[in-house]
């Protein structure tokens, strides 16, 4: 679930509704401003493709056409292109060794120190704002008359069942908001067992994960004081004034998304004025693509364990679908042009056998461990590249190529069938199949079954029948455990079919690609087993995951009486109970000709060609 930019919101006085009006820039947001400008560091890769903006022609801004050259290849272009992928990987080396250079000083500053340094940067960009005559607001950006997109809110579903059955849903988003804010309110999760608040080291001292996370939940079904308490917290409370290291991965995800989706769902619109001041720090990167950021310095490094440092396949290419809407929203080309050329960087690699490995060596440019994986380190990275053509209202023809391509080199290699008709996708490390499946690889189903429709050669049933096989499979992984709920991962080997052998596989942490899939599953063919399994679901975590304070994960699905992990992860809020929602709501509720998923669940619109249009004109 990496380079962002959070985007704030400011509250009305006596504002009895959630209606779109427009918002004062305060002092607040110039903060978060430093702070998403400091992120933004940690992709300095990515900034050395300087004719980057030509793959954009078409697709999001007006530019030439890249120049393309009728003339077969030669030996001698072969040898000029490596040559100059040479000197791009020393100049990334270069610039990785200055930065770290120039962040020792800084990194060992006292707090005191640290807390100077970014009141002046603040006090200077107001100054900026203030000489070109815009009282703080940049007066080159855009003004983008708010049109909220269509099924942003619906309406109760015709169907009397599924409205009673989603207006559970909602009395169970109801009791986690109320335990989170009882209980953690600010933290960034909850501990329902023992009442309190719960971080992981993913965000660092940053708070307010769940908050942020559940902000177009609470919208999405009309939980509309609870969504102005949430959004006054962020503007009062979010603080990044802090000297600690995050997972850029999971601050996009999470907080840029959940902040977008917000704005376009309610038109809460302080946003725009915020990302536009970004380009202050964008020349002094790292060098490197990396998925852990010190907010302070903008210094980053990747995990020590992902294949001696590597940068991970599903981190650094889940940043597309948000940053084409801060080049939107912002007027600026920049943030789409990042995204572009990771993707020029992806397309000068060899892929083994089609396959994109997990782990990318951010100082040879080369692949680390062969490990090929649609579950974790692999899963959002081929989501992105689908959406990100389906986002463009189907302009991103490249987007569409290497997803489909992707896709036939991922049923060639690496999905098979169990012995008991079982259709599962294993993973590959270095040319050798381990028969493993995990949870969070069951989004595939709803990945496959949302690009069916596009498919080439008139795949389009082949491949809507292997998307509803995925869902039967991950089904089976609920059915056969005692909790009836999902295993963290299943296996297909030793006589054993769908089921965890592991210990350490055997857990469920409240996930939601499961149903996921079931709601994707439900849209595209209105089969009712797919609101029966989804209701099932619904079932198991009232009886084995809602305690007194909240809901928990469980530690083992196989046992007879649940062992709780004490813990409501923001992603219960942000997507699982939003898809169950989805799954009992009609069809234009946030319908797919509109609306477009990013891999928090996060809703955020199609940019309509009318739409984007008009953006190149201003």
């Amino acid at each position: 679930m990496p380079v962002a930019t959070l985007l704030p919101f400011t509250a009305t006085p006596n504002r009895k509704s959630v209606s779109p009006t427009s918002f004062r820039l305060t002092e607040k947001f110039i903060l978060l401003l430093v702070f998403s400008a400091f992120i933004t560091l940690c992709f300095g890769a990515i900034f050395f493709l300087p004719d980057s903006s030509k793959l954009l022609s078409g697709v999001f801004f007006r530019s030439a056409p890249a120049e393309s050259d009728p003339r077969p290849g030669t030996d001698g272009d072969f040898a000029g292109a490596t040559g100059r992928d040479e000197k791009i990987l020393a100049k990334i080396r270069k610039d990785h060794e200055k930065a770290l250079l120039e962040a020792k000083d800084t990194l060992q500053k006292r707090a005191e120190e640290i807390k100077q340094d970014i009141k002046s940067e603040k006090e200077k960009v107001a100054r900026d704002g203030q000489g070109r005559g815009g009282g703080g607001k940049d007066d080159t950006l855009p003004e983008i008359e708010y049109v909220r997109p269509p099924g942003a809110t619906g309406h109760d579903p015709s169907d009397p069942d599924a409205k009673e059955k989603r207006a559970k849903i909602k009395e169970m988003m109801q009791f986690a908001w109320d335990n989170y804010k009882h209980y953690a309110w600010g933290s960034n999760e909850l501990r329902p067992v023992s009442k309190q608040g719960h971080s992981s080291n993913l965000f660092g001292s940053l708070k307010g994960a769940t908050i942020v996370d559940a902000l177009d939940t609470l919208y999405i079904m009309e939980m509309y004081d609870e969504f102005e308490a949430a959004t006054e917290w962020v503007e009062k409370n979010l603080d990044f004034n802090m000297n600690a290291e995050i997972s850029v991965f999971e601050v996009n995800i999470r907080f840029v998304g959940g902040l977008l989706s917000a704005y376009y769902l309610s038109g809460k619109e302080v946003c725009k004025y915020v990302i536009c001041k970004l380009n202050r720090s964008w020349h002094n990167g790292s060098g490197s693509i990396v998925c852990v950021c010190s907010l302070y310095s903008g210094i980053g490094r990747n995990w020590p364990w992902a294949s001696g440092g590597s940068s991970i396949l599903a981190e650094y290419g889940t940043l597309h679908l948000e940053f084409m809407h801060l080049s939107r929203l912002s007027g600026k080309p920049v943030f789409a042009e990042k995204v572009m050329n990771i993707r020029k960087v992806l397309n000068r690699l060899d892929k083994p056998q089609g396959l994109y490995p997990n782990y990318l060596n951010p100082n040879s440019g080369q692949w680390g461990q062969h490990h090929v994986s649609v579950g974790g380190l692999g899963d959002s990275f081929y989501e992105y590249l689908l959406k990100a053509w389906l986002m463009s209202d189907k302009r991103d023809e490249e987007g569409k190529k290497l997803y489909y391509d992707a896709l036939k080199a991922i049923e060639t290699n690496l999905i098979r069938k169990s012995s008991g008709g079982l259709t599962y996708i294993a993973e590959w490390k270095g040319g050798l199949l381990e028969h493993k499946m995990g949870h969070l690889t069951c989004f595939a189903g709803g990945m496959i079954a949302l690009g069916a429709d596009g498919a080439p050669d008139d795949k389009t049933g082949h491949q809507m029948e292997l998307a509803a096989e995925i869902a039967r499979t991950c089904h089976e992984s609920y059915a056969r455990t005692n909790l009836k709920l999902g295993p963290e991962a299943f296996r297909f080997d030793g006589g054993v079919e769908a089921i965890a052998t592991r210990q350490n596989e055997k857990y469920f942490i409240l996930r939601p690609e499961v149903i996921e899939t079931y709601m994707y599953m439900w849209r595209f063919t209105h089969d009712p087993k797919y609101r029966q399994w989804g209701w099932e679901a619904v079932q198991a975590l009232e009886q084995h995951c809602r305690v007194e304070g909240g809901y928990s994960g469980v530690r083992d699905v196989y046992a007879s009486s649940p062992n709780h992990d004490d813990v409501q992860q923001s992603f219960y809020l942000a997507e699982t109970l939003k898809y169950l929602y989805l799954l009992f709501s009609d069809d234009d509720h946030l319908s797919f000709e509109h609306w477009v998923f990013n891999t928090e669940a996060h809703p955020l619109p199609v940019i309509k060609r009318e739409s984007a249009d008009r953006s190149n004109q201003l």
